[in-house]
């Protein structure tokens, strides 16, 4: 009995040697094939122009093909889903964005668990999302709107790029915070908003910094706050919600994921070569033309990110009785 129980130590401990060595071969050998990236928005959309960026980088560093792949649909779901369910081997990557905790909350039955389906490799870059209103608007700061927004109920409109998206929910929650009731208005996408926005069929646009400071340094809209923490260096003059609304700060970002069960070996490479090339003058520069900045980070730090923002958009929607699709 004792012979037989120190065999199967000697197994064991065999096997864990040479697992060991696997998972450092799998790292020193990685990548040894062509990569891809899966993007799940349109051409020309933030999440397709950083995937190429990341992807030429990557490209370089590694000494392999990188593929952009378009899978668009579904708001990212069909990419997320299509790298959640790959071989967890590293070589399909996908941008999640700030709107993947979002749809968690709004989304009855998602193809996919939006934390434990993903190897989170690192966020890439954040960005404030702003609150604006026509350059004519009689609306002068975000104050000015919630008084408005209290003098008239249900009256005051605010526009997103569609029922659910992250947008909506951030108007829901300056709701919330400031103790009134604007009336929501989706549309698909920015362009329309503006539209409507300029064409003063609406009296507030949600949307991101990276759609929106373009249109600010045009003089078509006025920004009203930033939802970040601190100002931001691109529009030092806007005030934060937060200065009006204390409970209020967030910033939207990318990050890239990998499929489940990815060695740990090649999820460290992959965070190490991020972290190089988010460090490059010319990635810096290349973000902050849209108003973000590179903003690296463990990968148990997007995954607590991601944790996080499921639970305060549930409790979003859940106080504003949103239907869930």
């Amino acid at each position: 009995m004792k012979q037989a129980f120190l065999s199967l130590l000697r197994v064991l401990f065999l096997f864990a040697c040479t697992f060991n060595v696997w998972g450092q071969n799998t790292a020193n050998d990685f990548p040894n094939r062509p990569m891809r990236f899966v993007v799940g928005f349109p051409a020309g959309s933030s999440t397709d122009i950083v995937s190429r960026m990341l992807a030429q980088r990557m490209s370089e560093r590694f000494g392999q093909p990188f593929i952009v792949e378009q899978k668009v649909g579904g708001g990212g779901s069909i990419a997320n889903d299509f790298v959640a369910k790959s071989a967890p081997d590293g070589l399909n990557m996908v941008l999640l964005t700030g709107g993947h905790p979002s749809s968690a909350a709004m989304i009855k039955k998602l193809p996919y668990d939006p934390v434990k389906d993903f190897g989170m490799i690192s966020t890439i870059v954040t960005y404030p999302m702003v609150i604006s209103v026509a350059k004519e608007s009689a609306i002068k700061s975000l104050t000015e709107m919630i008084a408005m927004a209290k003098a008239k109920p249900g009256l005051l409109s605010f526009s997103s790029s569609g029922a659910g998206s992250l947008h909506h929910l951030l108007g829901e929650w300056v709701s919330i915070e400031a103790g009134i009731n604007m009336l929501h208005v989706p549309f698909k996408g920015g362009a329309p908003a503006i539209m409507e926005l300029l064409g003063g069929r609406t009296d507030v646009m949600i949307e991101t910094a990276t759609f929106t400071f373009s249109q600010i340094k045009g003089g078509k809209i006025r920004a009203l706050a930033v939802s970040s923490e601190a100002r931001s260096p691109f529009a030092p003059d806007v005030p934060t919600v937060s200065e009006i609304l204390p409970n209020i700060e967030f910033s939207s970002w990318l990050g890239v994921a990998v499929s489940p069960g990815t060695p740990k070996s090649i999820v460290d490479k992959l965070n190490h070569e991020i972290r190089i090339i988010l460090d490059s003058s010319e990635i810096k520069q290349k973000f902050s033309d849209f108003g973000g900045a590179p903003t690296p980070s463990s990968p148990e730090e997007m995954r607590a990110r991601i944790d996080r923002e499921i639970i305060r958009w549930k409790k979003v929607v859940d106080i504003k009785r949103i239907e869930r699709q």
